[in-house]
């Protein structure tokens, strides 16, 4: 198994996992043009749960750390497998909530304001994890909290983008927000479950007996599995438009359906990348930097997608300020390793 073992090399890392995170959503918005995104889903989860099981058997297989994939399988406890699953379904439930949001308000608002929510409150719910598990915090505390604390400001100035933009026109801003905190909400709690299930030998904060391998391929069990109970119910109430058939999959190209296999795999590699190196950097750091994923997507939202272009005046301003203040927030975390 290879892992990282150096805090730089980790940032450099989750940095990759922030990119990953913050950009697989332009697959939905290409697949867009011809595909809804209930449909796009199936094939993500595919991607997700494709990649981790190539990961699981070569990265996770390979090098002189600890045991291979098939030798952590042989001696997994239930309870370790049942976290990390459980950790796919909650992310997935909320990832659903995401899209949605992407599908009706757009990239630069589902992801600042559900991303920014699951941003925040993971890292504290990261941090207690650690910290009621081994009594102490590895990390300076008040470096960590001030970057939470800028976060938070960023996400109420994402929310004010919004409401200019969307004004005159209440009902979609409402969807769209609701849509949005209902993801953050839920996403802010899978990283923490997955830890759990990580045996401590690997990453402080664990209390099973996985690899971290064994955790993202679990994890993606749980988000592959549960898409058949929760997807069913998005393209039978959907949250704008007709309702879907199941049918209708099929008949999508080749080349949607491996957008959405890309978009996935892209997923899923922030994740493994991320756990390679949580060990050096500890959940709520590693949580923290790995998900500061709506930097990217404001990027990508404004610049390539132009889902601001002819907003109010005022709202560019606002714009600014919140990118800045994400990147406070990440240089604050970063330095946060005591």
């Amino acid at each position: 198994m290879i892992l990282v073992e150096h805090y730089f090399l980790a940032v450099i890392f989750f940095i990759l996992t922030m990119i990953c995170w913050g950009s697989w959503a332009n697959t939905q918005k290409l697949a867009a043009k011809t595909w809804r995104f209930e449909l796009f889903y199936w094939d993500m989860v595919i991607g997700l749960l494709l990649f981790a099981t190539i990961a699981a058997f070569t990265l996770g297989s390979l090098g002189t750390e600890g045991r291979t994939f098939p030798e952590d399988l042989k001696q997994a406890s239930m309870a370790s497998m049942g976290s990390a699953i459980l950790g796919g379904v909650v992310w997935n439930l909320g990832n659903l909530l995401l899209v949605a949001a992407i599908a009706v308000a757009g990239m630069s608002v589902g992801f600042p304001i559900g991303g920014g929510i699951a941003w925040l409150l993971g890292i504290m719910v990261n941090f207690f994890l650690v910290y009621f598990r081994t009594g102490s915090s590895p990390d300076n505390n008040l470096l960590l909290f001030s970057g939470v604390a800028v976060i938070g400001i960023a996400i109420y100035m994402s929310m004010l983008s919004y409401k200019k933009l969307t004004s005159g026109t209440e009902k979609t801003t409402v969807k769209g927000v609701v849509l949005s905190i209902g993801a953050g909400l839920l996403i802010a709690f899978f990283y923490g479950l997955v830890i759990n299930s990580l045996d401590p030998v690997y990453v402080e904060g664990g209390g099973g007996n996985l690899t971290p391998y064994s955790g993202a391929f679990f994890f993606a069990v749980g988000a592959f599995g549960s898409t058949f109970l929760f997807n069913p119910i998005f393209m039978a109430f959907p949250v704008e438009g007709k309702p879907v058939k199941i049918s209708e999959y099929f008949q999508g190209s080749l080349s949607t359906h491996f957008i959405g296999v890309l978009g996935g795999s892209v997923w899923m590699l922030g994740m493994v990348v991320s756990f390679m190196s949580v060990g050096a950097a500890g959940p709520a750091i590693s949580y923290a930097l790995s998900n500061a994923a709506p930097v990217i997507a404001i990027l990508w939202g404004v610049f390539v997608w132009k889902e601001f272009k002819g907003a109010p005046k005022g709202t560019n301003a606002i714009l600014l300020i919140m990118f800045i203040l994400y990147l406070i927030g990440l240089l604050l975390i970063t330095l946060a390793k005591a």
